[in-house]
């Protein structure tokens, strides 16, 4: 339970990265989409970024679920600012070589604004329902780690020199790694995890950033001291991965406006306080605060409701204002 918001100082003028969540599986199309992506920069949110899921989760989902990078390359074209990405990439959806690709396009296409959002998956469903392989889950982060080493030595080989890989899953021979990402040495990787041991080792390896998504706050404080504690032990500076945390939001100006909200994405009021962020503009800023001390850096509003365009402005204009 969080404390009564009356009872402590609000913690104002948090710096934070505030970016928006998508699950576009549970019902969008690519209209809504870009109607949202240009709604968050305009109204001033450093990202959007949406789930990779082929699959709708407890919900019927029309008109049916879109590819992840297909819509993040074409919202590229259509916004000028904001940072586009993944929240996360299963590596069991695409061979790194072909995800590599796919992304330094996108990161082209945006003139270098993507991220790269990868993690284990663990929607077995979804495998089923489109013919995709689900190994067990120790398999899959032996994939994840092979994954990883591949998509940024491609990235990262120069030019006219090649790139080679030989792993259990994967093999990569005399790869010229193109084409080259924008940005330079690469997008930013972000690592999905809960705190696992070897997912705090492949971040201390590999990721710019640490995202733990849909925790209780005790369990992201552990998860990001797993991972500070492997980065020390890989030698690594501790400050060099950023620490974002993801929760539902459900913004009100008052108590009959958080409920409405909540019964829109079919929510209870006193489930999403409990875990996401929800409540008076004062209240998430509130939250978000908790976040900030434990060292996240960057914060994911989960949007669940894309015809809300009235609560997207809301954030900007009283929760937003408050953490730069």
């Amino acid at each position: 339970m969080r404390d009564d918001p009356g009872n402590r100082e609000l913690p104002r003028c948090v710096l934070m990265r505030v970016r928006i969540f998508t699950e576009p599986q549970q019902g969008a199309s690519y209209d809504q989409l870009l109607r949202i992506a240009q709604a968050t920069e305009q109204l001033g949110f450093d990202g959007f970024f949406r789930s990779d899921h082929y699959l709708s989760i407890g919900a019927e989902g029309l008109p049916g679920s879109t590819d992840a990078w297909l819509t993040l390359a074409a919202l590229g074209r259509e916004t000028r600012r904001i940072r586009l990405g993944t929240l996360v990439s299963p590596v069991t959806f695409r061979w790194p070589g072909p995800l590599a690709i796919s992304v330094a396009q996108a990161d082209a296409m945006s003139g270098g604004r993507v991220e790269l959002g990868l993690g284990v998956g663990w929607f077995e469903a979804e495998h089923q329902a489109y013919g995709v392989p689900f190994p067990p889950t120790g398999d899959r982060f032996d994939m994840l780690e092979e994954q990883l080493a591949i998509v940024t030595g491609l990235w990262q080989t120069p030019l006219g020199k090649r790139f080679d890989y030989s792993g259990r899953h994967y093999t990569v021979v005399d790869s010229p790694g193109l084409p080259k990402p924008v940005q330079h040495p690469r997008p930013s990787v972000i690592l999905g995890g809960s705190g696992r041991a070897r997912s705090a080792r492949l971040a201390a390896r590999y990721a710019d950033e640490y995202n733990v998504a849909f925790k209780p706050m005790e369990e992201i404080a552990a998860a990001f001291r797993g991972v500070r504690t492997a980065c020390a032990d890989a030698g690594r500076d501790v400050e060099a991965i950023g620490y974002s945390v993801a929760q539902t939001v459900c913004c009100g100006r008052d108590d009959a406006e958080v409920a409405r909200r909540a019964a829109a994405i079919g929510r209870e009021p006193a489930t999403l306080r409990e875990l996401g962020f929800a409540g008076t503009p004062s209240e998430i800023v509130d939250d978000v605060g908790r976040f900030a001390e434990l060292g996240a850096s960057t914060v994911y509003f989960q949007l669940l409701d894309l015809g809300d365009l009235d609560h997207l402005q809301l954030l900007a204009a009283e929760v937003m204002s408050q953490l730069r």
